[in-house]
C-alpha cells in the first residue's frame, strides 16, 4: 500500500466506496460538496447508485429506503443541511436499520458561514431528532483518520443496526494530506433476514418506525437501550498523548484536538508536564477514561470550536474530581496552537477551582479579534 495526497472530503468519499457502499444520496452544501461531486463520478463508474436529491429532506428519505433493503448506504451534508435531515434520521433510528452519515461542520447557527466549526456537537451527539435513539459518533482529526473512521462507521452501523456518523469539519474536509487507502471490499451479495425484499408473500418484510401500541413501542425502546449499552461497553475509542506523567491535561476532539496537540508538544518542550486526551468516539463518550484522568491531574483544559458543547460531557465525567477550564473559538474561527499554549499557562497559574461554570470564566476573559 502507498500513501497518496488526498483532499479530506474526497478521501472520505473514496473510503466509503472501498468500504462497499452500494448507494449514496445527497445534496450539495459547502464545505462538503467535493464529497458529493467525487461520488457523482465514482459511483456510476462502478455501476452503483448515486442520486443528487432535490433537497436534504429527499436525500435522507432515499437513504431510509435503501437502508431498509440491507445495502450499505450513506449520505453527507453540512450543518444546516443536517438539521433538515433530523426527522428522517429519527425515522431510520426507529426502524433500526444501519446507515452512515458524514457531517462536515461549518459556522452557525442559521446559515452562518462556510468556515470550519464544531458547533454541531450537541445536535449530533445528543440526537437532533425526536425520541430515544443513540447514534454512534466518530470524530477524525486528520485525513487518514477520516478514511479509517469511515470504514469503521460502516462496520459499526451494520454490526449494531445503528446510525453511524462521521463528524468532521470544514478544515479537515478541505485540507490535503497523505493518506493510505484500504483495499476495495466486495459488495454484499447476501442480506440480513430483516431486510425488505422485492418479492411478495410472507417473507417480503415491511419495515416502519410507527408503533401505535405503547407496549410494543416500549419494547422497541428497551431493545435499543440494551444495544446501546453493548456499544458503550465495547466501542469507546480515544487517543492519549504524554499523559504518563502529566500534571495537567487538555481535552479536545477533531481539529481542536489536533491544534491542542501542537500546543501540548510546545508546552512539553518548555518543561511543562501536560498531556492530551482526544476523544475519537464522541458517542459513546470516554467517560471512564476522563474520570480516571481527573483523579490524576491538577487541572483540565477543554478546547473546542464552539461555546463549550463537549465541555458539558467532560464536566459530567469529571464529577468535580479536578478543576476544569474552557477555551473556545466560534463563528468559524479555529483556535491556534499559540492561543491554546497561553490557556495552558493560565490553567497552571490558576487559581484552580471546581466552583462555578468554566464557560462563565471563559466569557469573562475571552476577547476575540474584531
Amino acid at each position: 500500500m502507498t500513501r497518496e495526497l488526498w483532499k479530506g472530503n474526497e478521501a472520505v468519499a473514496e473510503a466509503a466506496v472501498r468500504a462497499g457502499m452500494q448507494a449514496y444520496f445527497g445534496y450539495p452544501i459547502t464545505p462538503q460538496t467535493e464529497l458529493l461531486e467525487y461520488l457523482s463520478r465514482r459511483m456510476p463508474q462502478l455501476g452503483r447508485a448515486f442520486v443528487q436529491a432535490e433537497s436534504e429532506l429527499g436525500a435522507i428519505n432515499m437513504v431510509y429506503g435503501a437502508a431498509c433493503t440491507g445495502v450499505r448506504t450513506m449520505t453527507s451534508s453540512s450543518s444546516p443541511g443536517v438539521s433538515l435531515m433530523m426527522e428522517g434520521i429519527s425515522y431510520i433510528a426507529g426502524t433500526e436499520v444501519p446507515m452512515v452519515m458524514v457531517d462536515v461542520m461549518r459556522g452557525g447557527p442559521g446559515l452562518g458561514n462556510i468556515a470550519p466549526a464544531q458547533a454541531d456537537y450537541t445536535q449530533i451527539v445528543h440526537g437532533g431528532g425526536h425520541g430515544d435513539y443513540f447514534p454512534i459518533v466518530l470524530a477524525p482529526a486528520s485525513v487518514q483518520e477520516s478514511v479509517d473512521l469511515t470504514l469503521l462507521a460502516f462496520d459499526l452501523a451494520e454490526k449494531y443496526r445503528a446510525i453511524s456518523i462521521v463528524l468532521t469539519d470544514g478544515s479537515i474536509g478541505q485540507m490535503m494530506e497523505p493518506a493510505e487507502m484500504p483495499p476495495m471490499q466486495p459488495l454484499k451479495t447476501s442480506f440480513p433476514e430483516w431486510a425488505v425484499r422485492g418479492e411478495g408473500g410472507k417473507d417480503r418484510h415491511i419495515l416502519s418506525s410507527i408503533s401505535l401500541d405503547t407496549t410494543t413501542q416500549e419494547k422497541a425502546n428497551i431493545r435499543q437501550v440494551k444495544r446501546w449499552m453493548e456499544i458503550q461497553a465495547n466501542e469507546v475509542r480515544y487517543k492519549e498523548y504524554f499523559l504518563e506523567d502529566a500534571e495537567y491535561a487538555v481535552i479536545g476532539f477533531g481539529s481542536a484536538g489536533r491544534a491542542a496537540l501542537s500546543a501540548v508538544r510546545a508546552a512539553r518542550a518548555e518543561g511543562i508536564k501536560v498531556g492530551l486526551l482526544r476523544p475519537i468516539t464522541l458517542h459513546p463518550f470516554p467517560d471512564k477514561a476522563i474520570r480516571e484522568l481527573a483523579q490524576n491531574v491538577k487541572g483540565i483544559l477543554v478546547v473546542e470550536m464552539n461555546a463549550g458543547q463537549m465541555l458539558e460531557d467532560v464536566l459530567l465525567a469529571v464529577r468535580c474530581e479536578a478543576p476544569v477550564e474552557f477555551y473556545g473559538r466560534m463563528g468559524g474561527i479555529s483556535p491556534l496552537p499559540d492561543e491554546i499554549s497561553s490557556e495552558i499557562r493560565r490553567l497552571i497559574k490558576g487559581p484552580l477551582t471546581t466552583e462555578g461554570h468554566p464557560r462563565e470564566r471563559w466569557m469573562a476573559s475571552f476577547a476575540p479579534a474584531r
